[in-house]
């Protein structure tokens, strides 16, 4: 109706979904797990309606392996898990990152190792999606902080899977995922909507892992007259598998850099106030809404409170996390982890300044004033 607005009060899990579907997903398969399961059932309830098909799998593998195989038809494939659930799907993730074959994987993390805390929040797989699979392969993860960027980023990840030929994970947490706001659908209505490239050669001419400047290949869905073998093997470019040592270093060297050549397109981050500020800190997912509220309350009393947050987790944006680096007197780390994020900005700050853990693994989310505490603990 004219002058009403298009606004829903959505939980992360839903609004993911939804974005999913706006990317234009038509398959989905999982199995139902906690903090995850309002996506795989919004998915029941929608896919159908446009067509789509929705498959309750009888575990994690058999999902992930379902999701490959829809993929390999040219659907835009998802699926969603959290904590044991997005262990077992790690070697099926390898497959598709060998094979190259476009997907999305939304882990909604919680409490572990094991079946942990099913119900509470954590980001204890932040090094785990970067390397839960074997092997030397591309990764693209990407973590929203509120539901509106649940939906943007589900969008996002399947543009950046279908434009670079590769599986991505949607990285929220348990916080992020149960979180409800606000979603005005007019904000988001004209978000660009990517599809996979097609072969411009015929099919007896086709090389089905060739690919040109962009490193990129070009899959034809299966099931429209070309016909290529997908192994995970090392393969050449024809497909079928080989070990001759120059093939199997070029094949995995492209596989690479295809992703880490196209840095400036696929890396995203926020950024307030690093102008003048003598502390950073640095958050993602849930934990960032606490930072952002450690930083306004800071800031009011007179200090001088930066905030920084990758929202592509990986690839990581080490040169913008280097250039804070030489400015600052620490960077404070605020993670429901040990310190998995931590050792990465480690890594990028190169001794050019302190870097402070804010650390919790009990279940519950930091608090705004545990990291106002560890800011004026900064010597």
């Amino acid at each position: 109706m004219t002058g009403k607005k298009n606004i829903r009060l959505l939980q992360g899990n839903e609004a993911c979904a939804l974005g999913a579907l706006k990317a234009g997903v038509r398959f989905f398969a999982g199995y139902p797990i906690t903090p995850s399961t309002e996506i795989a059932e919004v998915m029941a309830k929608e896919l159908p309606k446009v067509g789509g098909k929705f498959i309750q799998m009888e575990d994690e593998i058999a999902g992930m392996a379902a999701v490959i195989g829809a993929s390999l038809t040219g659907k835009k494939a998802l699926t969603a898990t959290s904590g044991p659930g997005f262990s077992l799907k790690q070697e099926n993730l390898g497959y598709a990152c060998i094979a190259e074959i476009p997907c999305v994987v939304v882990n909604v993390q919680r409490g572990g190792p094991s079946t942990g805390l099913p119900t509470s929040p954590a980001q204890g797989d932040v090094m785990q999606a970067r390397w839960g699979t074997h092997g030397d392969h591309p990764v693209i993860a990407l973590c929203p902080a509120s539901i509106k960027e649940c939906y943007t980023l589900a969008v996002r990840a399947f543009n950046l899977a279908e434009k670079y030929m590769t599986p991505v994970i949607l990285l929220m947490d348990e916080v992020i995922g149960h979180l409800r706001e606000p979603l005005d659908f007019d904000e988001v209505a004209e978000l660009d909507i990517l599809e996979r490239k097609k072969p411009e050669v015929s099919p007896e001419a086709y090389i089905p892992f060739g690919a040109g400047e962009d490193g990129v290949p070009a899959l034809a869905p299966f099931g429209t007259g070309y016909r290529y073998h997908v192994t995970g093997l090392t393969h050449d470019e024809s497909g079928f598998s080989t070990m001759a040592p120059q093939a199997v270093a070029r094949m995995n060297q492209r596989n690479s850099t295809k992703i880490q050549k196209h840095l400036a397109d696929i890396l995203a981050w926020e950024s307030r106030n690093i102008e003048d500020a003598e502390i950073v800190l640095i958050a993602y997912g849930g934990s960032a809404r606490s930072a952002k509220e450690a930083m306004d309350r800071l800031n009011a009393l007179g200090h001088k409170i930066g905030f920084f947050r990758p929202i592509t987790i990986w690839p990581f944006p080490e040169k913008e996390i280097k250039k804070i680096a030489g400015k600052v007197k620490a960077l404070i780390v605020p993670e429901m982890n040990m310190g998995q994020l931590k050792l990465e900005i480690e890594r990028a700050a190169r001794g050019l300044t302190k870097v402070i853990g804010v650390n919790k693994i009990d279940g519950e989310l930091i608090t705004p004033q545990e990291i106002i505490d560890a800011v004026k603990g900064v010597q």
